[in-house]
């Protein structure tokens, strides 16, 4: 039996972005992790993204059709993030991927991401996956 590990998709996205576009990201983000990751279970715990997107209604529905939590990260925790750089995030988000920052936050301490941003087709909505040592930990 394979060993699991608990993961946390962080997601970025612009105000237009559908639940699909979302989906659709994550499921690319995911299905990159579980290609990189041989022998290992992954187990999605949570989603998350930056405290002032949490209440985006495509987010929210996406978050209650996988019956996961959402995790707001504040934008302090967002920059001090080491997410590759990225042109199109607003300096507000550390000019950094959203989608990576996000997921190594609320994944906890000693994060690593398990693929780099996946893009929607549409590019309004990226998702990262990120390993969580720390949710490993618990019960």
């Amino acid at each position: 039996m394979p060993a699991v590990t608990p993961v946390i998709a962080g997601l970025g996205f612009r105000q237009q972005t559908s639940c699909q576009a979302l989906r659709q990201a994550l499921n690319a983000a995911l299905a990159a992790a579980a290609a990189g990751q041989v022998g290992v279970a992954l187990t999605l715990r949570a989603l998350a993204t930056a405290d002032d997107k949490c209440q985006h209604p495509s987010l929210a529905q996406l978050a209650a059709e996988l019956a996961l939590p959402l995790h707001a990260v504040p934008l302090a925790q967002l920059a001090a993030q080491p997410a590759h750089a990225s042109a199109r995030v607003p300096a507000r988000y550390g000019a950094r991927s959203l989608a990576e920052a996000a997921a190594l936050a609320a994944a906890g301490p000693g994060a690593v991401l398990a693929c780099k941003r996946h893009v929607s087709t549409d590019g309004s909505a990226t998702a990262a996956i990120a390993l969580s040592f720390s949710l490993s930990q618990m019960p």
